[in-house]
């Protein structure tokens, strides 16, 4: 299937690993030119280099933080100087969750809380305010929002309503810019095995005396089909939701988890 991505062009916030670096390595293979920002500058360029040698496509390494005005305004103004345009943008920056056990209701901080909804919502917010002005210019744009599973499940105070503010986000955008032919999805990924995996199962292994292969399985394979979800496998979804071919899913929220145990969902 050609999804039509040759010669666009996409902004990949949280693009220097993890799932943000899957979307750009698939992106870039399927024809588009990309920008991927984040704070790490070193890191960022590393990315950049390795996925440009991997793809012979284009990836430009932007650095970037959403969690300052002015910097978000200077990342896409730079982005869209150097792609000529912003078709795409997939918002990934976030506090990583899932590495240390989540503060309790009672425990939760000032920092906890702003902390976190100003990386993610509020980072979110800031750089599809830059980027909407180039899209509506365009006529056409698809805004991917990655959220996560804590949305729909408790046990995580602020990751629960850090990840329900990203869908409401992301269905005012679909609603406001869907006149411009801009469409937006909020993607929730399950846990996801990424390259911060190995460091994670191994804490969860020595916390709790099990082996590394059960701290693993714990961990990543709780969905109905009893399989680790990997960047790549969600790079994959995002991929189709930035093409013009997924333009009737909009709004709305497409789970990457393989199937959650007993839950419904409507």
């Amino acid at each position: 299937m050609d999804l039509e991505l040759k010669g666009k062009a996409a902004l990949i916030s949280g693009g220097s690993r993890g799932i943000g670096k899957a979307v750009a390595r698939e992106l870039a293979r399927e024809g588009a030119a990309v920008a991927i920002t984040a704070r790490g500058v070193e890191a960022l360029r590393a990315t950049a280099a390795e996925l440009e040698a991997e793809t012979a496509g284009r990836v430009l390494p932007v650095s970037g933080d959403t969690s300052d005005d002015d910097s978000v305004r200077t990342m896409v103004q730079e982005a869209a100087s150097q792609l000529g345009r912003i078709d795409i943008l997939v918002n990934c920056a976030a506090t990583a969750g899932g590495l240390t056990p989540p503060p309790k209701l009672l425990e939760v901080t000032n920092e906890d809380f702003f902390a976190d909804m100003n990386v993610k919502v509020r980072g979110y917010l800031r750089v599809i305010q830059q980027v909407a002005p180039h899209m509506i210019e365009n006529h056409w744009g698809r805004i991917i929002n990655v959220s996560g599973l804590a949305a729909r499940q408790a046990g995580t105070v602020v990751g629960s309503m850090r990840n329900v503010s990203v869908v409401a986000l992301t269905k005012n955008v679909a609603d406001e810019l869907g006149k411009h032919g801009i469409g937006a999805v909020t993607v929730h990924p399950a846990m996801t095995l990424t390259e911060a995996g190995a460091g994670l199962i191994a804490r969860r292994a020595a916390a709790e005396g099990i082996s590394e292969e059960e701290a693993k399985k714990r961990i990543y394979e709780g969905n109905l089909q009893g399989r680790v979800i990997t960047a790549a496998d969600v790079a994959n979804v995002i991929v189709f939701l930035c093409s013009p071919k997924a333009f009737p899913i909009n709004g709305d929220v497409v789970v990457v988890g393989g199937g959650v145990p007993r839950a419904i969902y409507y």
